[in-house]
């Protein structure tokens, strides 16, 4: 077959995409007869596999979220020879031994440097082994008639869209080299179907499972994309960030959709569908509406989110503090101000002060944005790679007032302040996932670590919130 031939086919150099799960228990040798309980989803990745050997591909590039994981980079493996087994599940007798296609990592990393998107080389010196999120389902994949060399990435915690250009890469990637590429994203779905799984229970996790599937089968990214974040977290997933970089390799393609099984005995969803390219379809070139969506956002963010970004990056980069040589009159005046960073829907950084530090507001938010972007302990320090990728609020704190009980708070509108001697706990208003005044002062008690039952003072506060 020529290059010519190859290219004529619907979907050129994508030749079809898998997403699997990856539980050891479907394993026999892991599992023995628990095993059995998920028969569907192995006669589905078998299955699976059989498509993925009579697609025509030559090279598999496997995208894991137990692989390298990093904040700012998605992880290219360019190490020759991948080894791995399932000794961490007690069968070290199930080994596996792979092949990677160099040039085909090679050229996946120069497309997405030409992307503006933020990559990095796992090398023999990282002592990377293949993780269970490639090694599970190969089991049953390589029943199917699989035998490919492959490009194995790890998931990275960027913004979705970004994650999404990953996809685009590898299809830009694999026309450059004239390679036929199927695409795996390894992922599970909740893992809180049940009050035995392992994150335990939210009843939110199968409403995320039913809609993921949904959306799978219309072949939707950008609903995807676009899933409610608090859903995403209540559903503890690990598979929602691989799928929107497998889509990212159908840019611009019709596709047909397939969900070929879903079951979640153990308490944990476990999906398999099948992509398949149908010809070229310029209004899926969803790239750069994405692009465009995010570029946006950072033109329209309000004075002081400007402000915030601009002293983390003059900090980041230069080791400076920004200077605040533009006071509007509105915030010259001093006041309390919180400074919150999330990256992807996930909180990155969160400093505030409940009363001023500094002679104005803009200054406050410098001081606040420098501290929540390199001291808050909970995280480290935010890179250079990741400023332009923050969500950035500026909450402007009224002054708290006392109050007798639980009756005369508002979660939505009041933020609260849970005192007790010395200790002194805080928590905004507003905040996802937080909808009564109990879970409230619950999570400001913790805070502050104070009991559940000791006496404390509470006040509450208003706050002007700034995107």
């Amino acid at each position: 077959m020529t290059a010519a031939d190859r290219q004529e086919a619907p979907g050129g150099f994508i030749r079809i995409g898998g997403i699997v799960p990856h539980p050891p228990i479907m394993v026999p040798e892991v599992g023995g007869t628990e095993a059995r309980k998920v028969r569907r989803t192995q006669e589905a990745l078998v299955a699976l596999g059989r498509r993925i050997a009579a697609s025509g591909a030559e090279t598999m590039v496997v995208i894991s979220p137990h692989g390298p994981v990093l904040w700012d980079a998605i992880s290219v493996v360019t190490v020759s020879r991948l080894a791995g087994n399932l000794s961490r599940f007690g069968a070290p007798e199930v080994s596996f031994s792979l092949t990677t296609d160099g040039p085909l990592a090679d050229a996946l990393r120069q497309e997405l440097a030409a992307l503006g998107l933020p990559e990095t080389a796992i090398d023999a010196g990282y002592g990377y082994h293949l993780d269970h999120g490639i090694t599970a389902p190969l089991y049953w994949l390589q029943k199917g008639g699989i035998a490919l060399p492959v490009v194995v990435c790890g998931m990275a915690i960027i913004p979705l869209w970004k994650l999404y250009g990953f996809g685009v890469a590898v299809q830009r990637a694999a026309v450059r080299l004239g390679r036929r590429v199927a695409v795996v994203a390894s992922g599970d779905l909740s893992h809180r179907l049940l009050p035995e799984a392992p994150n335990g229970y939210d009843p939110m996790g199968a409403v995320f499972d039913r809609r993921v599937q949904e959306i799978i089968a219309a072949g939707d990214p950008v609903a995807l994309i676009r899933l409610d974040p608090l859903l995403v977290e209540r559903a503890g997933e690990c598979g929602l960030r691989p799928m929107v970089m497998l889509f990212g390799a159908f840019d611009g393609l019709a596709v047909a959709a397939e969900v070929l099984s879903y079951e979640g005995p153990f308490g944990v969803g476990y999906m398999v569908a099948c992509i398949t390219p149908r010809g070229r379809d310029d209004r899926r070139r969803f790239w750069e509406e994405l692009n465009a969506a995010a570029a946006k956002r950072l033109r329209t963010e309000s004075f002081l989110v400007r402000v915030a970004r601009e002293a983390i990056k003059a900090y980041i980069e230069r080791g400076e503090r920004l200077q605040a040589k533009e006071v509007p009159p509105e915030f010259d005046r001093p006041a309390g101000v919180f400074v919150s960073l999330k990256k992807d829907g996930v909180l990155r950084g969160c400093i505030g002060t409940v009363e001023a530090t500094q002679r104005n507001i803009v200054e406050e938010v410098i001081e606040n944005a420098i501290s929540a972007a390199t001291r808050d302990p909970r995280f480290d320090p935010v890179s250079t790679a990741e400023v332009d990728d923050l969500t950035i609020s500026v909450d402007i704190l009224g002054a708290p007032e006392p109050v007798e009980g639980l009756a005369d708070l508002d979660p939505k509108r009041y933020g609260v302040i849970v005192s007790s001697g010395r200790r002194r706990g805080l928590l905004l208003p507003d905040i996802q996932g937080v909808d009564t005044p109990e879970e409230q002062v619950a999570i400001a008690r913790r805070k502050a670590g104070i009991g559940p039952h000791e006496p404390v003072k509470l006040e509450r506060f208003e706050v002007v919130r700034y995107h």
